[in-house]
C-alpha cells in the first residue's frame, strides 16, 4: 500500500496527511463555516489521518485554523502528530509581515502553543523567506532560538521549511531536524536532489502544492482515467511513490475532497506508469 507510515519525530504516522492551510477559506475568498471545518477535522482523523499541518497565519477573518484544530480534536489522541510553522506571520486585516526576527520567534511559538492548547508542540518548522521566493542567507541565529525552546521543553521536535541544501546542512549542525517542508510536486522538481538527501538522513520531506500541477502532455489525465480517478488523486499517489520519507499534506475544506485525497494513498502506480508521468516532466 502507498499509503505506508514513516517516523516522524518518535511518532510514526501514516504518509498521507492532512493540511490545515485552507480550512478557514470557503469558495470566493469568503470565511468557511466554522462548523464544516471541524467535521473536516473530525473526518480526517476517523479515516486514519495523524499527521495535521497548521500555522497561526492559517485565517481568514475570524476563521482560524488552530481555533478549529482545538475545538474539533482536544483534548488530543496520543498518536496524533499537530506540526506548526513559524517565521511569517500576518497582522489582524490579513497583511503579510516581514519575517519574524530570532527575538519574535519565541512569541510565535507561545501563540501556536495557546491557539492549539498545547503545553508542547510536536513539531515546529523554521520557514524562511518572503511567500514562495526560496529563503536565502543564515538562518543559524533563528533555528538556534528554535533549539533553545526545545530544550526548555516548548518543542519535541524542529523542521526547516522553504530551504535549500545549504540550510539543511547549516540546521543540522544545531540540532536534529526531523522534517523539511518545500514546494514540490511532479511539476516542481527542483529539490529531487534535497529530497534524496533527506531520505539518505532519515529526514521527512513534507511537500506542500503538491498538487498544483500536472504533465504537460495530459499523462496525469490518461493515469486517471485508466484507474477511474481524479488528477489530484493521481499527483498525490506520484508523490508517495516518490520516495518512502514523503509525507503528503494535501488541504480541502470538503469532507467529500477529503476522502478522495485519503483514498489516494492507496493507489498504485504501475512502473510503466510511474516512467510515463517522470517522462512527461523530464522532457
Amino acid at each position: 500500500m502507498t499509503n505506508s507510515t514513516w517516523k516522524l519525530g518518535d511518532k510514526l504516522v501514516h504518509r498521507l496527511g492532512f493540511g490545515a492551510m485552507r480550512l478557514a477559506l470557503g469558495p470566493n475568498g469568503a470565511e468557511r463555516d466554522p462548523e464544516q471545518g471541524i467535521a473536516v477535522l473530525r473526518r480526517a482523523v476517523e479515516l486514519g489521518v495523524d499527521h495535521i499541518d497548521t500555522a497561526a497565519f492559517y485565517f481568514h477573518g475570524a476563521v482560524a485554523a488552530n481555533d478549529l484544530i482545538k475545538r474539533a480534536l482536544a483534548p488530543y489522541s496520543d498518536d496524533l502528530v499537530i506540526a506548526t510553522k513559524v517565521g511569517p506571520s500576518r497582522n489582524a486585516a490579513g497583511e503579510h509581515q516581514p519575517e519574524a526576527r530570532p527575538d519574535q520567534l519565541r512569541a510565535q511559538v507561545e501563540q501556536n502553543l495557546r491557539e492549539l492548547g498545547r503545553d508542547e508542540l510536536d513539531l515546529v518548522y523554521l520557514r524562511i523567506g518572503n511567500a514562495l521566493d526560496r529563503g536565502s542567507g543564515s538562518l543559524a541565529e533563528r533555528f538556534g532560538v528554535l533549539a533553545d525552546l526545545r530544550e526548555r521543553g516548548l518543542i519535541r521536535h524542529l523542521g526547516i521549511s522553504n530551504v535549500g541544501p545549504e540550510h539543511l546542512a547549516e540546521a543540522t549542525a544545531i540540532a536534529p531536524v526531523t522534517a523539511v517542508q518545500n514546494w514540490y510536486g511532479l511539476s516542481k522538481r527542483d529539490d529531487d536532489a534535497l529530497l534524496d538527501t533527506c531520505a539518505e538522513a532519515g529526514i521527512a520531506f513534507v511537500p506542500f502544492f503538491s498538487v498544483q500541477d500536472g504533465a504537460p502532455d495530459g499523462a496525469v489525465a490518461a493515469v486517471a482515467a485508466a484507474h477511474g480517478v481524479t488528477e489530484a488523486q493521481v499527483l498525490l499517489a506520484w508523490t508517495l511513490h516518490r520516495s518512502p520519507n514523503v509525507l503528503a499534506i494535501p488541504g480541502t475544506g470538503s469532507v467529500t475532497h477529503l476522502a478522495e485525497n485519503v483514498a489516494a494513498g492507496s493507489l498504485e502506480l504501475t512502473s510503466e506508469e510511474l516512467g510515463r508521468l517522470n517522462s512527461a516532466t523530464n522532457a
